[in-house]
C-alpha cells in the first residue's frame, strides 16, 4: 500500500520541494524555526530583509532585540521570535563556531530546535534524509495507516520503518504538497484524490461527509 501511494504522490508532485527560501544552512535554520505558527509564503516574504540586515550567527547575535523585532513583526509572536533567533544564534556561536551542525544529536541540543526543524535542516541543506513530522505529515500518514500515533517522534520512528531512506526528505515534501492542496485537515477533497482508491480512510471521510 505503502509503494502504490508513493508512486502516485511521485507523479501527482514531481517537483516537491522546500518552501522556505534559503540560499545557506544558517538561513535555513532560522527559517524553519520561525515558520512555526504562520506560513511558509509569510515568512519568506520577512527573510530577503532579516538575512540582509543580519546574514550570519555572528550579526544576529549582536543584533539590535528592537530592530529584530519590528523586522518579525508581520510574522505574529514576533517579540519571541525575534528573542529565539538571538538565543540560537548565540548558541551557534558559542558551541559551534558560527557554523551549522550537520547531525540531528547536535542540532536539537540547540534552542527553539527539535527533531522537525533539524531533519528540515539537514535534509533540504546537507542532503542528509530526514523525516519532517509536520501537521500535513502527521495528519495524512495517520488517515494512510502509516502510523497511529500522534506524538510526532513516535510518528516519525513508524515512518522510518516504512519508507525508502534515500528519499525520506522528498516523500514529505510530496506529503506536504497533497496535505496542503487536497487532503486538508477538516475537508478533504477525496473525491478529486488521485490516491483515493489506495487510501484507507476513503470510504470512512466520504461517508461522514454524506452524513454530515
Amino acid at each position: 500500500m505503502a509503494a502504490g501511494i508513493l508512486a502516485r504522490l511521485k507523479d501527482a508532485y514531481p517537483d516537491s520541494s522546500c518552501a522556505l527560501n534559503f540560499s545557506d544552512p544558517f538561513e535555513l535554520l532560522v527559517a524553519t524555526v520561525l515558520s512555526a505558527q504562520t506560513t511558509d509564503a509569510r515568512v519568506n516574504s520577512v527573510t530577503p530583509r532579516l538575512f540582509g540586515r543580519f546574514p550570519d550567527a555572528q550579526a544576529m547575535a549582536g543584533a539590535s532585540r528592537e530592530e529584530l523585532e519590528e523586522i518579525l513583526h508581520p510574522l505574529g509572536f514576533f517579540r519571541s521570535k525575534a528573542k529565539s533567533c538571538q538565543g540560537l544564534s548565540a548558541a551557534l556561536c558559542e558551541r559551534f563556531g558560527g557554523e551549522i551542525p550537520q547531525t540531528l544529536d547536535e542540532l536539537v541540543t540547540l534552542p527553539g530546535v527539535g527533531r522537525k526543524t533539524a531533519n528540515v535542516v539537514l535534509g533540504n541543506a546537507f542532503g542528509t534524509p530526514g523525516i519532517t513530522v509536520d501537521t500535513h505529515v502527521g495528519r495524512l500518514a495517520r488517515r494512510w495507516g502509516w502510523t497511529r500515533h500522534e506524538d510526532p517522534a513516535k510518528a516519525e520512528a513508524d515512518l522510518a520503518r516504512i519508507l525508502p531512506r534515500p528519499e525520506w526528505t522528498v516523500i514529505c515534501h510530496r506529503v506536504i504538497d497533497h496535505g496542503r492542496a487536497v487532503c486538508h485537515a477538516r475537508r478533504p477533497e477525496c473525491l478529486a484524490c488521485p490516491l483515493a482508491d489506495l487510501c484507507p480512510s476513503y470510504e470512512l471521510i466520504v461517508g461522514a461527509a454524506w452524513q454530515g
